[in-house]
């Protein structure tokens, strides 16, 4: 073997058992897949936190737009009764948009939590036991 040769290879002895050796290339191969599972992570981490900011944005833009329309609404009638019938649609109306857009936005943090852990289930994977 040539001293080039040896010396990329780490000679790893346990007491009592055979002796392993262990290639640099080996580790270096396993710190670079660590960080691309890192960086997969944060990418998706980062997608996703995007996806939810832009949920609440439109949900509050939506919101926004429905109250300006319902103090229209509200300054043009002329009776008790009409102005119980506006606020009791834009309350009914409010409520819907809000429990649909929560629900969306957990969707997100949802989808958020799997897409993150995707790429470390994949490295999990590579070291635990198959199931026979």
């Amino acid at each position: 073997m040539s001293g080039r040769r040896a010396s990329r290879q780490i000679k790893h002895i346990s007491p009592g058992r055979d002796s392993k050796m262990v290639k640099v290339e080996d580790i270096q191969q396993y710190g670079k897949e660590h960080l691309e599972t890192v960086v997969a992570s944060a990418t998706s981490m980062q997608n996703g936190f995007q996806a939810i900011a832009s949920a609440y944005g439109d949900y509050t833009k939506k919101s926004y737009e429905d109250t300006k329309s319902f103090v229209e609404k509200l300054s043009g009638v002329k009776s008790l009764d009409k102005a119980l019938e506006v606020q009791t649609e834009y309350a009914r109306s409010a409520y819907e948009t809000f429990v649909a857009e929560s629900q969306k936005i957990a969707g997100l943090y949802t989808d958020l939590a799997k897409q993150s852990f995707k790429p470390i289930e994949g490295m999990v994977a590579k070291f635990a036991p198959a199931a026979h």
